[in-house]
């Protein structure tokens, strides 16, 4: 992560009008990667994370479902913070061709939630619905850098 305006998928989402407000999910080292946030983003801390990506996708949804604002939150983009070249171009695409990173309309919210359990997140949910494939491979590669060396 970097520090100047935020890592880049704060800065991504930041860089759109419309993807307010930010929230990240923060889970093995918590205090170190809150501490590298603007101020303007909310953290939602899983202590959880351990569980897999399933629980950060729970963690981060019923934060935004809960927070005073919430009912204003029609939908969620979400970025996995392993994929560092998907950056504010693939998002404005996304965000332009959905009306559902990946864009979650909150009446998809409860099935995601059911869903999301242990490594899983609502990738099995978004096969069955339906879900629209955006074609992003001109904008980004989406090398997942996880781990080192792989990809």
């Amino acid at each position: 992560m970097d520090t100047g305006d935020g890592p880049w998928a704060v800065r991504a989402l930041a860089a759109l009008a419309d993807c307010d407000p930010i929230t990240v999910v923060v889970g093995a080292r918590a205090d170190q990667v809150a501490a590298l946030l603007p101020a303007r983003v909310r953290v939602e801390r899983n202590d959880d994370f351990d569980l897999g990506m399933g629980s950060s996708l729970r963690r981060g949804l019923l934060g935004l479902a809960a927070r005073p604002d919430g009912d204003d939150v029609d939908a969620a983009v979400v970025m996995l913070v392993d994929l560092p070249d998907v950056g504010v171009a693939v998002v404005r695409r996304i965000v332009a061709t959905v009306t559902g990173p990946v864009r979650l309309g909150r009446e998809h919210w409860p099935g995601v939630l059911a869903a999301a359990t242990g490594d899983q997140g609502a990738r099995g949910y978004l096969v069955e619905h339906g879900a629209t494939m955006v074609e992003c491979g001109d904008l980004a590669t989406g090398t997942d850098v996880d781990r080192p060396g792989m990809s």
